[in-house]
């Protein structure tokens, strides 16, 4: 019953995209990489969340969450303040500029040799940290919810192989021979399948702690679990507080702002105040996130008595201990729909960059559109294939998988967030600045991180490292400065009126957040 509703929900999802996509211009680089610059709010909110709403956030967030309670939510809730910034100042910027990539951005501001480090750092990033991570966290909920492992008769870990590689392979085929507009659509048909699906799990689970009533559930586990509910999170936690002020803002406008994988959907927005409005309707959807994310993961540590061997299973352990079998079939392919879209769009962003930024860069000057799009699916094909090799490795990583990826990511989301900001606000700052900062930070990081291993919260380090980065651009700037000053043209390509509603909006969101801290400390 289960695997009848799995599979009749994720061809229905897949007859849809092909739908309304087959008239889209693909050979066009605009038509296949941005969707020919025509999303809308409601699609690119969708959108957002569904790219960013994967089962390494789910699977990841609920395992921190079962080991360490509520203060992991911050990633969730420092999100939508990020989204809130993007959309003031850093979107108008953009769409000023009718860029396609990020690199583009920093290619106009700083030089070629900035773009290619910067294009170099995403793509290792999604090889090593982000394509793997999905592929293992989905992979993992899949055999959990289903049982694979008994119906094959193989252990836990050869499992993950088959399931790795099977969806490894169909997400490929979705996102090397589909571009962006197959991607966006449906995500947003399994944006509303995950949201409707992902609250369903912590109602039902509190229905079953609270014999049938969720608010007398939600009593019981307060009260037999106070410790998981304080949001100042101690010296020990995953999140300690002070970090909110360091790491977890730079990790947040990082990914809101700068991540190529992220923002292309604001990128692809008809005018500004499109883009905007996607922007803030995201955000405030961001702020009930934690009730998918965190709670899940509580629950679970009350059903099983905080006794699960592998944390990163205490959510497919949750669902399949709550949901009805029927529901399973459509969960677990909701989930399958945010596994492949979350692994499509780093995917899609990843042929985009190479494309774009290496080949008809380096490789062959004189490419035409349709060469530069056949280059770019035969390097999705290799970078696939890779991330699936590495995936079924990070079976039981220590710490949770969702910790895993968050460090890595420092390794890029420091310098790139820095070079952006300040290209962004000084006009006097040169590309050699930022490559020297940018090779600084990288090296800094990894050596700190891994090597000298120092006792602080790795938020702290990176927030430390922002500083000395920003200030390393400045000071070099002084010896080497730009010849002229910069000043952004606009290419008229994108209307960038701003949404009337912009500020009032905005400061509403940011007003909910700070309430929320207030009322759960």
């Amino acid at each position: 019953m289960g695997m009848l509703s799995f599979v009749a929900f994720t061809l229905l999802v897949a007859v849809i995209a092909w739908w309304s996509t087959r008239k889209t211009d693909e050979k066009s680089s605009d038509g296949y990489f941005l969707a020919g610059r025509s999303l809308t709010g409601p699609v690119i909110a969708g959108s957002l969340l569904l790219t960013n709403l994967s089962t390494e956030q789910i699977v990841g967030m609920n395992g921190v969450s079962f080991r360490d309670g509520i203060p992991i939510m911050a990633y969730e809730v420092v999100a939508a303040i990020a989204m809130v910034f993007t959309a003031f100042v850093l979107l108008p910027k953009y769409l000023k500029s009718g860029i396609a990539t990020i690199p583009q951005f920093l290619e106009n501001r700083y030089g070629k040799s900035t773009k290619t480090i910067v294009s170099l750092l995403f793509l290792l990033g999604y090889a090593i940290s982000m394509l793997p991570t999905v592929l293992y966290s989905g992979a993992l909920a899949i055999n959990t919810m289903f049982d694979i492992p008994e119906s094959l008769g193989m252990d836990a870990e050869s499992t993950l192989w088959v399931t790795v590689w099977t969806i490894g392979i169909i997400g490929s085929i979705y996102a090397i021979f589909g571009g962006l507009k197959a991607v966006a659509v449906s995500d947003s048909i399994n944006a509303v399948g995950l949201i409707v699906g992902g609250s369903l799990i912590p109602i039902f689970g509190l229905m079953k702690i609270g014999d049938g009533n969720v608010f007398r559930g939600l009593k019981t586990l307060t009260t037999a679990l106070p410790e998981k509910f304080d949001i100042i999170g101690g010296p020990d936690s995953d999140v300690p507080f002070w970090t909110l002020f360091t790491g977890m803002i730079i990790v947040n406008f990082y990914y809101w702002g700068t991540n190529q994988a992220i923002i292309q959907r604001a990128l692809g927005a008809k005018n500004l105040k499109e883009g905007q409005k996607g922007l803030l309707l995201a955000a405030f959807i961001k702020i009930l996130g934690p009730f998918i994310v965190v709670l899940p993961g509580i629950i679970a540590f009350y059903i099983f008595n905080g006794d699960l061997a592998n944390a990163d299973e205490a959510y497919p352990m949750v669902v399949k201990a709550v949901l009805p079998v029927a529901f399973i079939g459509f969960f677990a392919a909701v989930l399958f729909g945010a596994i492949l879209s979350s692994f499509n769009s780093a995917l899609n962003s990843s042929v985009t960059l190479f494309g774009l930024d290496f080949y008809k860069e380096y490789i062959n000057k004189n490419a035409s559109e349709i060469q530069v799009v056949k280059a770019g699916k035969i390097f999705g094909i290799v970078l696939a294939l890779f991330s699936m090799g590495i995936a079924p490795l990070l079976y039981g990583v220590e710490g949770g998988i969702f910790t895993y990826l968050q460090e890595l990511n420092g390794t890029h989301s420091v310098p790139i967030l820095a070079i952006v900001i300040v290209g962004i606000f000084s006009k006097r700052v040169s590309g050699k600045a930022a490559n020297i900062a940018i090779l600084f930070s990288v090296v800094t990081y990894l050596i700190t991180l891994y090597v000298i291993k120092p006792n602080i919260s790795f938020l702290h380090l990176m927030g430390i490292l922002f500083v000395l980065t920003i200030i390393i651009m400045f000071v070099v700037s002084k010896f080497y400065p730009r010849e002229t000053d910069y000043s952004q043209e606009y290419t008229k390509q994108v209307d960038i009126v701003p949404w009337k509603h912009l500020k009032p909006v905005g400061y509403a969101i940011i007003a909910a957040v700070i309430g929320l801290y207030i009322y759960l400390s």
